[in-house]
């Protein structure tokens, strides 16, 4: 397992960043890009998981429940 850290500079990138990355891999953004019209829609739609930075503790959720289905489904 490994994790892959991005700094992207704007929102688009986070669609190219995800062709480039391999299958099994989700990744992780911000939720104010889910508001973005088509581009929150194309995110949505590809299986990006989204998390609220302004709020710690339902960050910390999100990506605690993705690591027990990630545990629960043995993905590696």
């Amino acid at each position: 397992p490994y994790v892959i850290v991005c700094n992207h500079q704007a929102s688009l990138d986070l669609l190219g960043m995800a062709e480039v990355i391999p299958e099994r891999c989700v990744p992780i953004a911000k939720k104010e890009l889910l508001y973005l019209g088509t581009v929150g829609w194309a995110c949505w739609l590809s299986g990006i998981i989204f998390i609220d930075r302004h709020n710690r503790d339902t960050a910390i959720d999100v990506i605690s429940q993705t690591a027990r289905a990630m545990r629960r489904e043995n993905v590696r």
